[in-house]
């Protein structure tokens, strides 16, 4: 889902739309009230030999329902990432240079959150002073676009690192290629219905924390997001921020673009492990001791 910023900007400038950064409305920096949005993915940028490294690992397709796929989105764009998929959450991977224009910039990096109930993006959008609103469609190989999921920003410019809220269409949940699982309850386009168990044969469970290091101007464009769906927002003296609520932790570095980049990445594990320390190209994958791993960047 990485270049729906891109196909975003796009379609905008076609339609000559100029649009500026917003703000929230009303959004306390504690936060109260029933969670709207939580951690969906994140996805960013490595270098080429650790993304090689990644794509070869036999022991990622040990540690996590591992999977290397294609996907169409709107306007026919494509992208192929390394995906390590959990229960609710899930990361995406990609090479410096894999992806087209901005978005395949060293450093460059994004990050979806999403809703349990149907319905509950468009609460998002009114506690936003100008939405920028978008459909993502998917193509399952017959030519033939079906709604995927629809989508709300805040900006269509950014420096290295963007975020997005979004919500599973009926259309896309409904048919059958998309081998989600069955509601749990009435209007739900939850995470977890769109994820399969095969995570669970695997030690990964869940994505517990993200950290990275983004531009004082695409932090300030994304914590009005975050706020909007019910995140605690904890804002840094001297910037950056530390966002918690729903499960996943997530950290922002405000730093010089030079510097921007995905830092590390947490994960619950399944059972309990002995320590086990996998380079991964530049990276490296501590996983335990106990259920929890760490992956640093």
């Amino acid at each position: 889902m990485t270049t729906l910023r891109g196909t975003l900007r796009t379609l905008l400038a076609v339609t000559a739309a100029l649009v500026v950064a917003v703000t929230a409305t009303g959004t306390p920096a504690r936060a109260t009230g029933r969670q709207l949005l939580f951690y969906n993915h994140a996805w960013g940028n490595v270098d080429p030999v650790t993304a090689d490294a990644i794509e070869d690992s036999a022991y990622l397709r040990e540690f996590a329902n591992f999977q290397i796929r294609t996907a169409t989105g709107a306007g026919g764009v494509t992208w192929t990432g390394r995906y390590l998929m959990g229960r609710q959450t899930y990361l995406e991977l990609f090479g410096a240079g894999e992806l087209p224009g901005q978005d395949g910039q060293p450093g460059a990096a994004g990050l979806g959150v999403s809703t349990e109930r149907d319905g509950d993006l468009a609460a998002v959008i009114t506690r936003l002073t100008a939405p920028i609103e978008f459909t993502q469609t998917r193509d399952f190989g017959d030519g033939v676009p079906v709604p995927w999921f629809d989508a709300v920003f805040t900006t269509t410019t950014y420096d290295a690192f963007g975020a997005w809220g979004m919500e599973y269409r009926p259309e896309y949940l409904a048919d059958p290629r998309a081998n989600v699982e069955p509601a749990s309850f009435p209007g739900d386009v939850g995470r977890e219905r769109y994820l399969s168990d095969d995570y669970a044969a695997k030690l990964m469970r869940d994505v517990t924390g993200v950290h990275l290091a983004v531009t004082a101007t695409d932090l300030a464009a994304t914590l009005p997001l975050l706020r909007a769906g019910g995140f605690a927002v904890r804002e840094l003296p001297g910037g950056g921020a530390v966002v918690t609520r729903g499960g996943t932790t997530l950290r922002f570095d405000a730093v010089p673009l030079a510097d921007a980049g995905l830092r590390e990445v947490t994960f619950a594990l399944n059972r309990p492990v002995a320590r086990h320390v996998e380079q991964i190209g530049t990276s490296t994958l501590t996983v335990g001791p106990g259920k929890h791993a760490v992956w640093s960047f």
